[in-house]
């Protein structure tokens, strides 16, 4: 029932973008929060079915996390055969790690292909199960528009990378310098000659460092913590893609110690340069605690030259540089705080089944978390990267379907539904 003429004749089904403010409409397919690799994956196997969606995106663009916060030199860091989403292929001829505007442009003509159309600058607020329907409370890109959609399925596709995490250090307000996430960094063109403060040494640490490098900046790098660093590729081929026909016949414990015998003979000992692994294996720690192997692309090399220094975790900041808590100091012109990102979902989700209210990941490890009740679905909160993402909406999408054939159409009657926009 539209809360502007209170007649229910005037809620139409949406396919395209919904024209009046304050209006309650009743989506006939699943509504779809997200319109990154995960959403789309999803929205293209239910077209594939017959099954319409609504895709809802609070961006400008489709895969808005690839397309406006990630650095000029990023690539896949799988092979592309294992970040391809379901139904269509990489087109011939791109490399074995496609560039992100290879990638990018692989997205956008997945979304055309598919006829994907979300709906853009659509900032979920609530999305709450009442009455055996998701309401799905969403603000417009018009000051004062909320829109209200009514479904009989919810998926949750916002991913593991909703929002950039800016930690709290002990006196950065006091730096004099730049202070900026690396979803802001582009290229280290603008830091030539300049010493650079890179916080965290995960992939995007590391490779923010390299591009600092290669820009004539002097980066250097604070590892507070435990890291595996493998080569990308080993033994011909790439780390992951023996990793995964490895544990067809071996268990995990076996494949990690294989892989870091490896990796000690291509790469040394990591421990001398500041990087000291972890006490289980790659595979092993990264199934228990979801922290993914560094993947080198040239960044030790670096580090061994001298080109990268490598810090211990910051006691604090001064105004010049920092103090690490191994007694050292170094001042530095900028920080690049490489410290990831986390799940927003607990902001907008009223459930706490499949996602845990602490971090907002699934409670259930891969591969049964993809599923809760009252019509609710998750996928890109896998720990797994794409793959994840290809084998989560193709099971979303069987689900769907087998509702959707029993009850031939999912049109529904609303007038017995209160509308509290």
């Amino acid at each position: 029932m539209c809360m502007d003429c209170n007649k229910e004749s005037d809620c139409k089904l949406v396919h395209d973008p919904v024209a009046n403010a304050k209006e309650c409409v009743p989506v006939e397919g699943p509504v779809i929060v997200g319109a990154g690799p995960s959403g789309l994956a999803v929205a293209a196997c239910l077209k594939a079915k017959g099954i319409p969606s609504l895709l809802l995106e609070r961006s400008t663009c489709v895969a808005s996390l690839w397309q406006l916060k990630t650095y000029d030199r990023l690539r896949l860091h799988l092979p592309k055969q294992f970040c391809e989403l379901p139904l269509m292929p990489f087109p011939a001829g791109l490399p074995t790690y496609p560039t992100k505007p290879q990638f990018v442009e692989y997205l956008e003509a997945y979304a055309e292909n598919f006829d994907i159309r979300p709906l853009f600058n659509m900032l979920v607020v609530s999305a709450e199960y009442d009455a055996g329907f998701w309401r799905v409370i969403a603000e417009g890109p018009n000051k004062g528009e909320r829109f209200e959609y009514i479904c009989r399925w919810l998926v949750a596709a916002t991913g593991e990378n909703a929002e950039a995490v800016v930690p709290e250090i002990n006196g950065m307000e006091e730096f004099k310098g730049p202070v900026m996430h690396t979803s802001l960094y582009r290229s280290g063109e603008a830091y030539s000659e300049k010493k650079v403060l890179v916080v965290g040494c995960g992939n995007s640490g590391m490779e923010v460092c390299l591009d600092l490098c290669n820009h004539n900046a002097r980066p250097s790098i604070v590892v507070r913590d435990t890291v595996h660093v493998l080569p990308r590729d080993m033994l011909g081929g790439s780390t992951f893609r023996l990793s995964m026909w490895l544990l067809k016949w071996l268990p995990v414990r076996t494949v990690d110690r294989l892989l870091l015998l490896v990796a000690r003979l291509t790469l040394g000992d990591t421990k001398q340069l500041g990087l000291v692994r972890p006490n289980l294996g790659p595979l092993e720690h990264k199934s228990l605690s979801g922290k993914t192997p560094v993947l080198d692309v040239g960044t030790l090399a670096k580090i061994k030259s001298g080109d990268v220094k490598v810090f211990p975790a910051i006691q604090r900041f001064t105004k010049h540089g920092a103090a690490f808590v191994d007694g050292r100091s170094e001042d530095f012109d900028a920080v690049l705080l490489a410290t990831g990102y986390e799940s927003n979902v607990p902001s907008w989700l009223k459930e706490r089944e499949i996602f845990s209210e602490k971090d907002g990941l699934q409670r259930r490890p891969f591969p049964g978390g993809w599923k809760g009740k009252n019509g609710l679905y998750a996928v890109g909160f896998s720990k797994l990267g794409l793959l994840g993402v290809s084998m989560d909406a193709t099971r979303i999408a069987n689900d769907i379907e087998k509702f959707w054939k029993a009850n031939d159409s999912m049109l529904f009657n609303l007038t017995h539904l209160k509308v509290r926009i």
